[in-house]
């Protein structure tokens, strides 16, 4: 998150020739009906990557706007791959699991195959887990009536607390509470780790920490996994 601030304000600084670097809080950020957005919020909708700040003369403001579906996509094709974690090996299977979601459902990642698999490893007071959360919810939309893609999000936090988490934050994953044991089985210490096995129980992508394309790429192993074309 801090990378992609300082790329941020870089962008800022450079397009309008300050002198001196400029904090986000110097700069004032509205929309196209004059809606002023707090720092918090407009650094999160462009670290998203599906929007995009046009500097006002003066440099102190700025217009946010969101990206077309077809510059967004453009956009993050012209990004490289985000890095693979160091938890896991393309083309390799991983070890199973036999859990219940939060909802009492059973996943048995060896009765999955046939099936693409798409896991999401996180915990509540993950910030960077917290931030793809958006793009992970709809992207588990698009694929909503299709039998053939799982989504399930290992979660470290207890089922109480997840639940009171999701009372204002919901995830369209199927949430396995109490996973650090799962999470330990593979390794994982670093969060989010975002992971696609095929329906041969392979991995076809694997990558940990925020980037701003890592949903896109994640999209993208789904529809080779199903043969498909991407639409947005």
């Amino acid at each position: 998150m801090r990378i992609i601030l300082s790329l941020l304000l870089m962008i800022v600084f450079y397009t309008v020739g300050a002198q001196t670097r400029l904090k986000p809080e110097d700069i004032e950020v509205r929309d196209s009906s004059g809606t002023v957005y707090p720092t918090v919020i407009w650094t999160r909708l462009t670290a998203s990557g599906r929007y995009t700040l046009r500097m006002q003369p003066g440099g102190k403001t700025a217009i946010l706007s969101r990206l077309s579906d077809l510059d967004y996509e453009r956009r993050m094709d012209q990004m490289p791959r985000p890095p693979e974690s160091r938890f896991f090996k393309t083309g390799e299977k991983i070890a199973s699991f036999n859990e219940r979601d939060i909802n009492g459902n059973k996943f048995n990642l060896k009765e999955l195959t046939g099936k693409v698999v798409v896991l999401n490893f996180w915990f509540i007071n993950c910030p960077p887990c917290r931030q793809e959360i958006p793009d992970l919810n709809e992207l588990a939309d698009k694929y909503r009536d299709n039998p053939d893609v799982v989504f399930i999000a290992v979660a470290l936090d207890a089922k109480y607390d997840i639940n009171d988490f999701l009372k204002t934050n919901p995830f369209r994953y199927h949430i396995i509470d109490d996973g650090r044991y799962i999470a330990s089985r593979y390794g994982i210490n670093s969060y989010p780790t975002n992971v696609v096995l095929d329906k041969q129980g392979k991995v076809v992508f694997h990558s940990t920490g925020f980037s701003m394309n890592t949903v896109a790429w994640v999209q993208k192993s789904i529809a080779a996994g199903l043969n498909e074309t991407i639409t947005r």
